[in-house]
């Protein structure tokens, strides 16, 4: 049975207020509580983590609001938030800026109510375009929304065969291909061989590269629940690879690259398998793909692994614009754009690159 001060204690704690207080950068006391939080709140995604305050301040210098809301020495709900301010783009309140989910993650309606109620104050205050929440479940059906991405995710079965003639048949077909041609993957210490095919990647597709101090730091940060993947042919060359996240059972391939010849020898598809593998090894239940455009190549790939699209929940609140943005690629007038970087030395597209996609977010 409880004791009366342990009953007195927990009416106490039920009658304490709530109180949104903000996560400073280097607060590892605090931030440990959050991340404890985050691991047991169902809401809560990798994105949710405290470590990504840290990366994001460190790696694109953007202003950080990590709100959380506490009742009696308890958080019961947390908003990661950064602000995105640029001549080009606007001026924006995201949660969270390079993250494929976001928003509110609370135990309890009240708690989440709080916090975006706070972050609505703060983007007034911030004097932004607009605040972006990148929800998995709808919250605001009176707020704008994106519709433009959805999101892959599929159970992994625990036996390693099950999980192979779950892939439809002519892209199983690759996934031997790629055995065929006497493919392996590798654990890599570092980023050094991912960078360069990613950057080579984004580059042949029109885009800016991430900086290659963001991926050092996610390693780092993420120490444990963030790796590299390889795939080398027979001679060790690299041919692919893929840097993911892990969290609560899940594994989430989230940048990606491969050269020219990956697709001739199926690296590809060799690639995702073989994490797919790994994981069903390390006992991982759910393997998400991450986000994807609509009608976009990257779209079509993921379905013809067996995986069904969900929908994706980006919402806004406006302030000083009158639509939602439309910052991607699939953007017509950013086709000049795309056009010009292809073309671009690809030394010169890498050094410039981080200038320009810090501000897209």
């Amino acid at each position: 049975m409880r004791s009366t001060a342990e009953e007195v204690a927990g009416v106490a704690a039920v009658r304490a207020p709530l109180v949104v207080k903000r996560l400073s950068v280097g607060d590892r006391a605090v931030a440990e509580r959050w991340d404890a939080f985050v691991r047991a709140c169902p809401a809560a995604t990798f994105f949710h983590r405290a470590g990504w305050q840290r990366v994001i301040d460190q790696v694109f210098r953007h202003r950080t609001h990590f709100l959380y809301a506490e009742r009696a020495g308890v958080i019961e709900a947390v908003l990661p938030l950064a602000q995105v301010k640029s001549v080009l783009f606007g001026n924006s309140l995201v949660s969270l800026p390079f993250a494929v989910y976001g928003g509110v993650a609370a135990s309890n309606p009240e708690a989440a109510d709080l916090l975006e109620v706070e972050a609505q104050q703060t983007a007034r205050r911030l004097a932004v375009d607009h605040l972006e929440l990148r929800n998995l479940e709808q919250r605001h059906p009176e707020w704008p929304r994106q519709d433009l991405y959805v999101r892959f995710r599929k159970e992994i079965a625990p036996e390693l065969e099950a999980n192979l003639l779950a892939i439809p048949r002519k892209q199983r077909a690759m996934v031997r291909k790629g055995i065929k041609n006497g493919l392996r993957s590798e654990l890599d210490a570092d980023i050094r061989r991912f960078f360069c095919l990613y950057a080579d990647n984004v580059h042949r597709h029109g885009t800016p590269a991430l900086p290659r101090r963001y991926f050092e730091e996610l390693l780092r940060v993420f120490a444990g629940d963030c790796d590299v993947l390889t795939v080398v042919d027979p001679a060790g060359r690299p041919l692919s690879s893929v840097l993911s996240f892990y969290f609560r059972g899940e594994v989430l391939p989230y940048y990606a690259g491969d050269e020219w010849s990956a697709r001739e020898l199926a690296a590809n598809d060799f690639k995702y398998w073989e994490l797919m593998r790994r994981s069903c090894e390390r006992g991982l239940q759910v393997f998400d793909y991450g986000r994807s455009k609509q009608g976009t190549g990257s779209y079509s790939f993921k379905k013809n692994w067996g995986f069904e699209p969900e929908p994706l929940f980006y919402e806004y609140c406006l302030y000083r614009r009158n639509s939602v943005p439309q910052n991607n690629p699939a953007n017509a007038k950013y086709r000049l754009l795309i056009n010009t970087w292809q073309k671009m030395p690809i030394a010169m597209a890498n050094w410039l690159g981080p200038f320009i996609v810090r501000n897209l977010g």
